[in-house]
């Protein structure tokens, strides 16, 4: 399994290609700026992208969903309980503000405990972890854990937004992320930290907003 992650737009967001080495399919999560250099960056490592993962409905992280599906024609994917709230007036409105129109409607939602799979190699576990969002999800395969706006390195998503939830948080991090294996490497959704990457073992023993 190759992972890209990548820097892109006006709120630090991070992008990740995760490809499959031996077919060269590859899913976005969380196209959020700067859609034709990913692209490009993907193809560049031999990876063609056949699926687009939203993390979360938030403008910040699908802004980039109709330039992405315009330059792949994959099929994007969002969690049941975000998939109305992220093509709201409201959403669009934001969307605007980051210079995009707005994301188009997801052509499948996925639930809890579904598969998310690409190629031979890359099958990603759906872990719906409420709190910054109704629709909030981790992505997990052994040793990685995409986690989107649920947590970060050394912080937690905001709960301040509508339809956001301090209590389901904290119920999401400590029941459904800090019970995976120590080892397994955190991929935040935002630059917010010291590093790029964290594990479970670190999160659990220094973050802040976890002690």
């Amino acid at each position: 399994m190759k992972i890209l992650q990548l820097l892109v737009g006006q709120m630090a967001v991070y992008s990740y290609v995760v490809g499959c080495e031996q077919t060269g399919e590859a899913l976005l999560i969380d196209p959020a700026g700067e859609e034709r250099q990913v692209v490009e960056e993907a193809r560049r490592h031999g990876l063609t992208i056949t699926k687009i993962v939203n993390t979360h409905g938030h403008p910040d992280h699908t802004c980039g969903n109709s330039l992405a599906k315009e330059l792949t024609g994959a099929p994007i994917l969002v969690h049941q309980d975000d998939a109305g709230t992220m093509v709201s007036e409201s959403a669009r409105q934001f969307a605007q503000m980051l210079g995009c129109a707005g994301t188009p409607p997801a052509d499948q939602t996925i639930a809890d405990g579904e598969r998310i799979e690409v190629g031979r190699e890359v099958s990603l576990e759906v872990i719906h972890t409420p709190g910054h969002s109704p629709g909030s999800i981790c992505l997990y395969s052994a040793g990685h854990l995409f986690t989107g706006d649920t947590l970060f390195v050394g912080g937690v998503g905001r709960t301040d937004l509508p339809g956001g939830s301090w209590s389901k948080m904290l119920s999401s991090i400590t029941n459904r992320i800090l019970t995976l294996p120590d080892e397994t490497i955190i991929w935040p959704g935002h630059d917010y930290g010291p590093s790029s990457t964290s594990t479970v073992k670190y999160e659990r023993e220094s973050n802040p907003y976890l002690r």
